[in-house]
Order: C-alpha cells, then sequence, then structure tokens
C-alpha cells in the first residue's frame, strides 16, 4: 500500500500560515480595547473620554451677552446664519478670562475669509467668490469689507481689487497720496462697478486746481500757465495720470 506524504515545502507553508494566525489572535487580544463591540463597531470608552475633554467653544448666545451690537449688526447681514466662533474661533476660555484670553481676530489675513469666499466651481451659483491674487491682493479683506456686515462698500476704497495693475503703477508715483476718486466721479452705481465706466474729467480746469500758476497747492506741485500750456489738448491726453511722472 502506498502512503501519500505531503511535499515538505507545503508543510512549512502550512507551519507559517498557523504561526500567523495564532499571532494575529494575540496582537488583537492585547491591543483591541476591552469595550470594543459593546455598542456596535467602536470603542464605547470613546463616548466618556470625549466627555471628559475640556469645552471649547463658548456658542453664539453667550457673546452677544457683551457684543450685542455686532451680534444686532450680523443678524440682519449675509453672515447672520454663521456662529461667532467660526471666524473668531473657540472662545469658552475668553468667556471665563476675557482680558487675559483674548478671541482670535485675525485682521490683517485674508485666509480666513478664503475658506469660504476663494473661488471653487462647485459653489452655488451667486455666492461671492474671488481671486485672491487678483482680487485687491495688498489689502485684508475687512479693509474693505465689514465682517459682520459683509456688504460691498458703497464707494470702494481701494479700486485695486479691479484695477491692480493701474494701482501698482499709481503706487510708485507722484499721485500715490490721491484716493480714485479724487479725480474719478463716484456714484451709488459704483456698488456695482462692472455696469457703469467711471468718469473721467473733462476740463484742464480740474488739473489746474493743483497744476494751474497760482493754485492752492502744496509746495513742490508742478504748476503751469493753462492758457499757453498745450491749450488744445486735455491733460491727461499727454500725461498719465496714474503715472505723470512718466
Amino acid at each position: 500500500m502506498r502512503i501519500w506524504k505531503l511535499p515538505d515545502q507545503i508543510v512549512r507553508l502550512g507551519i507559517l500560515l498557523i504561526l500567523a494566525v495564532v499571532a494575529m489572535f494575540v496582537i488583537r487580544g492585547r491591543f483591541v480595547p476591552e469595550s470594543f463591540g459593546e455598542i456596535g463597531h467602536y470603542r464605547a470608552d470613546a463616548v466618556t473620554a470625549i466627555e471628559q475633554q475640556p469645552i471649547r467653544y463658548a456658542g453664539s448666545l453667550l457673546c452677544l451677552e457683551c457684543h450685542d451690537e455686532q451680534g444686532e449688526i450680523k443678524s440682519a447681514s449675509y453672515h447672520r446664519t454663521l456662529s461667532c466662533e467660526v471666524c473668531h474661533g473657540p472662545s469658552a476660555a475668553h468667556t471665563q478670562d476675557y482680558e487675559g484670553q483674548l478671541p482670535m481676530v485675525e485682521r490683517d489675513s485674508r485666509s480666513a475669509c478664503l475658506h469660504c469666499h476663494e473661488y471653487l466651481p462647485s459653489r452655488p451659483t451667486g455666492f461671492p467668490q474671488i481671486i485672491e491674487r487678483l482680487h485687491n491682493a495688498m489689502q485684508p479683506c475687512v479693509g474693505c469689507h465689514d465682517p459682520h456686515d459683509p456688504r460691498p462698500p458703497e464707494v470702494p476704497g481701494s479700486c485695486s481689487a479691479c484695477h491692480a495693475q493701474i494701482s501698482r503703477t499709481k503706487a510708485v508715483s507722484h499721485h500715490v497720496a490721491l484716493t480714485c476718486d479724487t479725480c474719478h466721479e463716484t456714484s451709488p452705481e459704483s456698488e456695482y462697478p462692472r455696469s457703469f465706466l467711471p468718469k473721467k474729467p473733462t476740463e484742464r480746469g480740474f488739473c489746474g486746481q493743483c497744476h494751474g500758476s497760482g493754485a492752492e497747492a502744496a509746495p513742490g506741485i508742478p504748476q503751469i500757465d493753462l492758457a499757453s500750456h498745450g491749450d488744445r489738448y486735455l491733460c491727461w491726453q499727454c500725461h498719465y495720470p496714474h503715472f505723470p511722472e512718466g
């Protein structure tokens, strides 16, 4: 009678498989928590561990006890559904020590606003979005927008949001101290600037308010006789107003 015998390599593989299964059960018994599986495929002690964590968020209702003015403004704005701590961060410690534990207020940063307002094609239609590097890149958002009532300003405080190249040119010219609406007439339509063209000066006398001979102006400002200096042209047809030295 012929005796059937397993090949040695199969025996060795079988021994390794048995050892691996035994090791798996030993390791599982050592590292899987005892409470695992008591309430489903979870660790039951996790609930207790979470309950023992310190409270970090206070809630908007507690903020309103001191900041009722800001709360009233926000309640009527586009941000009315946002909790205060979405922008200011966890503030429970601030409610216990309001002078020593100040909430996070990044007034000079744009990163907090970009969490919601950075351009993404998947955002809802009509949701305000910007491309950071093109939208007033040198200014913080709160420089133009009140975060508690983030409507566009009636008269833009900085036109560089759209006219960045012109703004950079003017920033190194002698006209750097002039705001845009010094020369460009603004109106309520400026709240929707894409729908209206800004008005330019149409008379030489406008520039003559500073540059005409005898005009009241700061020392060092160039002045000319309007009657004899290029009388057939408007000033800005020869002098680029955003860089008049050029």
